[in-house]
């Protein structure tokens, strides 16, 4: 297994958001370049801007690049991904900031399916103005999943220290998620995420919570058939597979009793299902990442914050998480390999015995 500092590769977000500045507070303290190497894509004059607007943040290391592959340790590196002087107002979503961050993302990704980097943290942007500007998927997730070929199944997975929430169904409307909701998506879906905690995270035999759809999870029927006609079926049909799942919960006593602190997993339905809870028990340390993707990629757990953008007032604690996190995920993927690596491979024979 490879011990060199991890590559990271970090996409700016909109920037008229606050991706800068927690990508910039984050690596001013230089305990975080000692074992890493982190290379941000983005324009040399959108880094000064933001650096002179933080304050303090002027007299941190710098290396203005062309290519990832001229990043050294020690150092913030920065790939001038375009060298026009981007227009930047804190606070103001505007398709041609998103045109910039699809710039950046688009660059970053690239470098990271060519293995110029090891890893990608995203800094956070603005969906709607992403579409105004041509992005043609839903958020980092879809475009990340068809990058990867299309048609890969990707859990959106949230995770901190104790708890990993990962949602049956993502950036849908609400009345669009009972009909979401099947027996085959949920097992997928667990699939993922019970393979997501053995590779990416270490963890033997992980033991999954998949959560209800309805209040009180159905209760019996009465409230909706789904979590007895869908979601039953499918937690024996993940057992049967051999993967240790329990449920349909209740969402609400779930969490309130602290039930999730005994398992190793969460699966719930949809997105504020899963997302609500979690923040309210890790939000600043919490981290997104895309689970079931060949590579690893990871995110703060908040947006752009456009109403504190520019104030220099922006907490980076999630972002120095999604940092972390993607560097565990890519030495636990590194680990994952060697041990499920056939220890019996064919070696040559010495030429002795070729001629004997």
């Amino acid at each position: 297994m490879s011990e060199g500092p991890v590559r990271i590769g970090i996409s700016c977000g909109d920037l008229n958001g606050i991706g800068l500045e927690v990508v910039l507070k984050t690596f001013e303290d230089p305990r975080m370049v000692q074992d890493l190497v982190p290379v941000l894509y983005c324009g040399a004059k959108a880094v000064s801007h933001a650096r002179k607007a933080i304050g303090g943040a002027e007299q941190m290391p710098i290396n203005g690049i062309a290519s990832a592959q001229e990043a050294i340790p020690k150092k913030l590196n920065v790939v001038h991904v375009w060298d026009e002087d981007a227009p930047m107002e804190p606070g103001k979503p505007s398709s041609e900031s998103a045109r910039f961050a699809m710039l950046s993302l688009e660059a970053a990704a690239q470098d990271l399916a060519a293995g110029k980097v090891d890893v990608l943290v995203t800094a956070p942007i603005d969906k709607h103005t992403m579409q105004q500007a041509g992005f043609a998927f839903a958020g980092h997730t879809e475009f990340l999943a068809h990058m990867a070929g299309g048609d890969a199944e990707v859990l959106m997975l949230l995770v901190s220290e104790n708890l990993r929430v990962g949602t049956v169904t993502g950036h849908i409307p609400l009345k669009e998620v009972p009909g979401a909701i099947t027996t085959e998506r949920i097992v997928a879906k667990a699939r993922i995420l019970a393979q997501s905690l053995s590779r990416d995270f270490g963890i033997d035999g992980p033991k999954l919570a998949i959560l209800g759809l309805n209040p009180h999870a159905g209760d019996g029927g009465t409230l909706g058939a789904e979590d007895r006609e869908r979601i039953l079926p499918a937690v024996r049909k993940l057992n049967e597979e051999g993967i240790t799942a329990l449920g349909p919960y209740p969402a609400d006593g779930f969490f309130g009793s602290n039930a999730y602190t005994h398992f190793d997993g969460v699966l719930a339905m949809y997105h504020d299902q899963g997302l609500a809870p979690f923040k309210a028990l890790s939000f600043g340390s919490g981290v997104n990442y895309t689970a079931g993707l060949p590579v690893v990629r990871t995110s703060p757990d908040h947006g752009t914050a456009y109403d504190i953008a520019g104030k220099g007032i922006a907490d980076e604690g999630s972002f120095r998480h999604a940092v972390w996190l993607a560097c565990d995920i890519f030495r636990h993927r590194q680990a994952w390999k060697e041990m499920t690596a056939n220890p019996l491979q064919a070696q040559p024979r010495k030429k002795k015995e070729r001629e004997g």
